[in-house]
């Protein structure tokens, strides 16, 4: 399964109003693992950009003025998410953005392009309904560190919402197979057999490796805002 993660920054609030995308940010996850295979533009919008704007992203004009044009990279941008699950926060600014410069270059909108379009906002809001879930009060709740991010960048706001996208639907139905009747694993006609488990080596985790289990189960208590189900098993079984 191949998911990018993607966000823009843009001279304004408003492509109907002439505004642009000045810069991309791509960040590629293949099977839940991200690849480091990124994708990150810069854009000249033969524009200024609004005042908040170019509070929020710092990108000038006169930086951007020897940067390409959407036209020039649109083929690029296209190839890269070609058949992947696109996801951005808030999903639907950063789409009609696209969609407008697609357009200006004469190309079709966005989802033609790739298999699916994610709002990881309005997952989040399923998930923590009533909670502030911007990317950095998910950062946050998720105790992944964004100290770093004085100024939004559409690169290092993808990076970080990727590490959040794998937080918010991490997670396992079950840990065991499970074995009918008739000694058959998850009715795939394999017999399991004798089990001896004297054969198995016992491995000691290190004290390191210890404190590594230790902080993540943090993160997840930090995640379902109590004690996670890991932390009930290890609770000592009452005696009668």
């Amino acid at each position: 399964m191949r998911q990018i993660i993607f966000d823009t920054e843009t001279t304004g609030l408003d492509p109907a109003q002439g505004h642009r995308i000045v810069e991309i940010g791509c960040v590629e996850i293949v099977n839940r693992a991200v690849t480091g295979n990124n994708l990150h533009i810069y854009l000249n919008p033969d524009r200024d950009s609004d005042p908040e704007a170019l509070a929020v992203h710092g990108l000038t004009t006169e930086f951007l003025a020897d940067k390409p044009r959407f036209a020039d990279v649109a083929a690029q941008f296209l190839e890269f998410i070609q058949g992947a699950e696109i996801i951005a926060h808030n999903a639907a600014f950063d789409v009609k953005f696209f969609n407008a410069e697609l357009a200006r270059a004469g190309h079709r909108q966005i989802s033609e392009y790739c298999a699916q379009i994610t709002d990881s906002l309005l997952h989040a809001r399923t998930l923590y309904p009533g909670k502030r879930n911007s990317l950095d009060a998910l950062c946050d709740r998720h105790g992944i560190s964004n100290a770093h991010r004085t100024l939004h960048g559409a690169l290092l706001d993808s990076q970080l919402l990727a590490e959040v996208w794998l937080a918010m639907t991490r997670g396992q139905d079950a840990l065991l197979i499970e074995v009918d009747d008739g000694g058959q694993a998850g009715g795939a006609g394999v017999s399991l057999g004798a089990f001896d488990s004297s054969v198995l080596p016992v491995l000691t985790a290190s004290a390191e490796e210890l404190a590594e289990h230790e902080a993540y189960l943090a993160s997840l208590d930090k995640s379902v805002g109590g004690a996670c189900v890991w932390r009930a098993l290890d609770a000592p079984v009452p005696q009668a």
